[in-house]
């Protein structure tokens, strides 16, 4: 079955370095909690506020191994008041678990767009 997983991540600036290494703790989080093998990925899709545009999210994907992964940038719809410097990510993979037995992965900031499921 091809499910979906989310997650999220805030950073401080609105740099290089902030922006991958963000991006890469959000996805190995999100491996790590989801038991995900690569091969298992189908593609990702990052979003990224518009206060957000030194480097595009997927260079992280590339860095730590996602290099026959399609991946796509876009930006997040904004919404006046919304969360700001923030990084969404939708997971397309290969699996057998149910839903409900996902784990969505909310991070620093991001973890008020779910507190019903942050850690």
């Amino acid at each position: 079955m091809v499910r979906a997983i989310r997650g999220a991540i805030t950073v401080e600036n609105n740099n290089e370095t902030d922006i991958l290494t963000a991006t890469r703790e959000l996805l190995n989080s999100i491996i790590k909690e989801n038991n995900i093998s690569k091969d298992d990925v189908i593609s990702i899709i990052f979003t990224a506020t518009r206060d957000l545009d030194a480097v595009y999210p997927a260079v992280a994907a590339r860095q730590i191994g996602f290099t026959d992964v399609a991946l796509m940038c876009t930006n997040e719809m904004y919404v006046p008041g919304s969360l700001e410097k923030c990084i969404r990510v939708m997971m397309h993979v290969n699996s057998d678990k149910k839903n409900n037995e996902l784990k969505h992965i909310y991070l620093k900031g991001a973890k008020i767009l779910r507190p019903d499921i942050a850690k």
